[in-house]
């Protein structure tokens, strides 16, 4: 693949403009610098391999060569949604980490017939396991919001997944769940093409409704991890319309989860271990 190519792939999209790298750090971190010199809306930046991809709260995301995704969308069609104090609303970071994942997970199961799910606030699963990620982030010039750089990251060949003492929760690829090659990029198409499908619907009822109903762990028992050490858990009732997530306590109690430095994690066969004991 080469920018050429690339461009001509993606005729047809409303695409701003392509940019292709053999290798660079991050395309997140190349899409900012781009958005920063003036890139358009839209505005795409497509690696086939990252040396310092980046996922939430500073984590590394692997990106070898010829085995993965790893594209940034430059954003700023949505400036509207930013209020006038300047500060980004909680809501249009979230919704726009869903959009990416729900792009991902709507491509899988469409094109690959996969079952994916969305853990949120930010990953695809596939059997419980990572299959990608999105990053969203903000880009300032001064105290005005430039642009939004929508980051994806998709494992797509066997060699794409990282050993697993390296891991922090489980992760796959699409090829080792569908069992037979992929190409790549006819799956960045697909996906891209779904983005824009659900970009002018995310504020829609439609939106939250088909993430709500894309979520891993619906029911079941989850831990909570926040940032300073405190935890909680609690069983999955779904989304409230900011898209927070919504959990019952075991103290009966209903509380809203906001996307910040967390981690999330199942513990519903632990629970369920403990209730049989307790019957017992």
């Amino acid at each position: 693949m080469d920018e050429a190519a690339l461009k001509e792939l993606l005729a047809g999209l409303p695409m701003g403009s392509i940019r292709f790298y053999d290798r660079t750090g991050s395309t997140n971190t190349e899409a900012a610098r781009w958005a920063e010199a003036g890139a358009p809306d839209l505005s795409l930046v497509v690696a086939d391999e990252q040396t310092a991809g980046r996922g939430r709260l500073g984590r590394s995301w692997y990106t070898p060569p010829g085995g993965a995704l790893a594209f940034s969308l430059i954003l700023r069609c949505v400036e509207q949604d930013v209020g006038q104090d300047g500060i980004l609303p909680y809501e249009v970071i979230l919704r726009l980490t869903a959009l990416g994942t729900l792009a991902v997970c709507d491509v899988l199961r469409q094109e690959y017939s996969l079952d994916p799910q969305i853990k949120w606030p930010n990953d695809v699963l596939l059997a419980g396991r990572k299959v990608a990620g999105v990053l969203v982030e903000a880009g300032w010039q001064g105290e005005r919001l430039g642009s939004l750089i929508l980051g994806i990251g998709i494992n797509v060949a066997i060699h794409s997944v990282p050993r697993q003492d390296k891991l922090l929760f489980p992760a796959t690829c699409v090829e080792a769940a569908l069992g037979k090659p992929v190409e790549r990029w006819a799956l960045l198409r697909a996906v891209l093409q779904a983005l824009l499908q659900w970009l002018p619907r995310l504020a829609s009822t439609d939106f939250l409704q088909t993430w709500e109903g894309q979520l891993a762990f619906g029911g079941k028992w989850v831990q909570i991890t926040f940032k300073q050490g405190s935890s909680l858990e609690g069983r999955v009732l779904g989304l409230n319309p900011d898209g927070a997530l919504r959990l019952r306590l075991p103290s009966g109690e209903v509380t809203a989860i906001q996307f910040g430095e967390l981690n999330l994690r199942s513990i519903d066969r632990y629970r369920k271990s403990a209730k049989l004991k307790r019957e017992d």
